[in-house]
């Protein structure tokens, strides 16, 4: 007999509510929640695919050898113990004979998704004493909690547009139409912009694409990749030389911002951009008029050459003109579990050490990801020699993808926590697999934080596991104490203790444990009660600053390491010349570089193109459709191109997370999915100060095959 269970999507950012009608262990159909008070019933196709992941015959559900090289590589199931002590006798091994900074980890964006990987995988990795620590932040969001760290105190305490309630909506860079929100949890954003609509308010996107958001936008302007700061510091321009802006008590730094934007003039934003001055002085204008405004950006912002003075100036064009702390404006969520007032997630840090080769600054306790491949090829101490990766895919989504795939090779040992073989986990020498999301209950850390509503929610799993399978959680675990007990070097005696106490605590003891640390009222059991969540309210102003997380309670408008970098700015020339820029772009039915699998999210209208402008396939004499040649300083690809009149002229897009064959053997059964990586192209020479990779606005050639 079927029956209803509630369960949650967390695919994504938007962590949207589910119902899902099952049968044994059989989902016979999944909608969206509407008695969820942050998703309010919606459901995008990644939802709806949520089941695919379960069934998956190319899902992996207990541990795997891998015998053999390349294309010959085949794959043996093996025990868990067997499993467990073939990894932690080979971390060992190379951080006994090698050091603790032989040991590479990478972490990939799944991981903020997973309860365990939060409460037990954070545990396992402070566990190991590298150095060589990467993840999937730095190819996405990293100036954004490195610039918070720096102005309010602590890398996650982000400001999140109040979507329900602002006037005037300014969206660079970002595509929530197809991303449901992204570091601004948003599901629903449809609605939420109708909604917006109705009630007078305006939303203008600035993007070198018309992107799925700019089509439903009341304004749509191209911007040249790579310069939205020029654009930003242009506004600030306006925001500063029209009258002086007024600031609270507590913001320190305002006459080192009017000084460093004086000579950033509409004008200047106009010949570095393509958006006309008169254009970024009437934004500049709205913004301060409206009755509650803000501005947001994202990917296109983060992940581009000035991702960190771009995300400065957002913050300072809401502080300056008002809007932070305000409703309609920039707000502070106030989440049941704090984890950041808590200091359950540290405030992080900036330059604390540096990458070997590169000397490249860490940031919140991680080294570019960028770096990663050098590490590896580069000889001496501190080489990289052994790797273990969880819930990632780096040859496929972070830069010069191509070369790190051939780096991977040479490893002495490789592990990988991971349900797949993919593009990375093909050259592990173990996998071990967790149990996916239908299988363990949830509530999410991270992105009750980001949230335009405070909600809190806990979904216990929709399937129990089977007896043969573990829980991330149950991995970590096992990892880093069977690790630790090989090493010659002994934690005492206590701290052994409290860490095995630590990681034998389930992760819904734990959360049950930090709900009552807070003050919300809500707790383990309410949430049981009311499976659907709990609704906290609207977005709360007027708590800064005690709500600061900075130790002196203020806000720093000018962090040295912006200051710098705005001067570095300033001396950068005009363009010059007709070479392409090359961004990505995302979809609905994608989930960064997994999801192929699901034949219901691949079918339909091939989206692996190369889209191209009209004029600049004419300029080219290449045809609609043709085969083309796609060339980067670092690599060159093959793929059929798209005229497209929604690109920018001198700009192409190819998706992100596509390029499934690697040495003729096709990862499962992505044979359905064409396309190339677009990290086969991206330059991991091409930084923000942050160290994230510039993988929009690279220079590229296209000729015809």
């Amino acid at each position: 007999m079927s029956e209803t269970r509630i369960g949650v999507c967390n695919l994504c950012e938007a962590i949207c509510g589910l119902e899902l009608t099952v049968e044994g262990r059989d989902v016979l159909s999944v909608r969206g929640n509407r008695a969820d008070p942050l998703s309010r019933g919606h459901i995008c196709p990644k939802g709806v695919a949520i089941a695919d992941v379960y069934v998956d015959p190319d899902r992996l559900r207990r541990p795997v050898r891998r015998l053999g090289e390349g294309a010959d590589a085949t794959w043996q199931e093996i025990g868990w113990d067997e499993a467990f002590d073939l990894v932690a006798d080979n971390l060992a091994r190379v951080i006994e004979q090698h050091g603790d900074d032989a040991l590479g980890v990478y972490l990939g964006n799944p991981n903020a998704h997973s309860l365990g990987s939060m409460t037990h995988g954070t545990a396992m990795f402070k566990s190991f004493r590298t150095k060589n620590r990467y993840s999937a932040t730095s190819v996405d969001q990293l100036p954004h909690q490195l610039v918070a760290h720096l102005m309010f105190g602590h890398q996650l305490f982000l400001p999140i547009p109040d979507i329900d309630r602002t006037s005037w909506f300014l969206v660079i860079g970002a595509n929530p139409m197809a991303s449901n929100g992204s570091l601004m949890t948003v599901p629903d954003f449809p609605q939420r912009v109708r909604d917006l609509k109705a009630r007078g308010g305006r939303m203008v996107v600035l993007d070198p694409r018309r992107t799925e958001t700019a089509k439903v936008a009341d304004e749509h302007h191209f911007v040249r990749p790579g310069t939205d700061a020029w654009v930003l510091l242009a506004m600030l321009h306006e925001l500063t030389t029209r009258s002086t802006p007024t600031v609270a008590s507590y913001v320190d730094g305002l006459d080192t911002v009017v000084e460093l934007v004086a000579g950033f003039t509409p004008e200047r934003a106009e010949e570095m951009s393509g958006l006309p001055a008169e254009e970024i002085r009437r934004l500049a204008g709205e913004l301060v008029t409206a009755d509650g405004g803000v501005v947001y950006s994202r990917i296109g912002v983060s992940a581009g050459p000035w991702g960190t003075v771009c995300q400065w100036a957002v913050n300072c064009l809401n502080i300056l003109s008002g809007n932070l702390d305000r409703v309609g404006g920039a707000l502070f969520t106030t989440p049941a579990i704090d984890a950041v007032g808590t200091g359950l997630i540290g405030r992080g840090h900036f330059d604390a050490w540096r990458s070997r080769v590169r000397g490249l600054p860490e940031t919140a306790g991680e080294l570019p990801v960028s770096a990663l491949r050098e590490e590896i090829e580069t000889p001496g101490e501190g080489q990289v020699r052994a790797l273990l990766t969880v819930a990632g895919n780096p040859v496929l989504s972070t830069p010069d993808g191509a070369r790190l795939d051939t780096a991977l090779r040479d490893l002495d040992f490789m592990a990988a926590v991971d349900i797949y073989v993919n593009e990375t986990t093909r050259h592990a020498d173990v996998i071990l697999p967790p149990t996916t999301a239908l299988e363990r209950d949830h509530y999410d850390l991270v992105f009750h934080l980001l949230a335009v509503r405070n909600t809190a929610r806990f979904t216990p799993a929709v399937f129990d596991k089977e007896a043969d399978q573990r829980h991330d959680w149950q991995i970590f675990r096992e990892i880093t104490l069977r690790t630790a007990a090989r090493l010659s070097r002994k934690v005492p005696l206590k701290k052994r203790l409290v860490q095995r106490a630590r990681l034998t605590a389930s992760p819904t003891f734990l959360i049950g444990q930090l709900l009552r640390r807070g003050d919300s009222g809500v707790t383990l059991s309410k949430l049981r009660a009311r499976p659907a969540g709990i609704d906290l309210g609207p977005l709360r102003a007027r708590q800064l600053p005690d709500r600061l997380p900075s130790k002196n309670k203020r806000i720093d408008l000018a962090p040295a390491v912006v200051v710098e970098d705005v001067a570095r700015l300033a001396a950068v020339p005009r363009p010059v010349g007709d070479e392409l820029l090359l961004i990505g772009r995302r979809h609905k039915q994608d989930c960064n570089s997994w999801m192929h699998n699901s034949e219901r999210l691949t079918r339909g209208r091939p989206r692996h193109q190369l889209l191209m402008n009209p004029e600049d396939l004419d300029a080219r004499a290449i045809t609609d459709g043709a085969r083309v040649r796609v060339t980067s300083r670092v690599g060159t690809v093959e793929v059929e191109v798209a005229a497209s009149a929604d690109l920018m002229p001198g700009v192409v897009s190819l998706p992100h997370g596509y390029g499934h064959a690697k040495d003729g053997v096709l990862m499962s059964r992505s044979r359905d999915v064409p396309g190339v990586s677009i990290n086969d192209l991206t330059d991991p020479e091409l930084l923000d100060v942050s160290g994230n990779a510039a993988l929009n606005g690279v220079p590229v050639s296209v000729s015809a095959c």
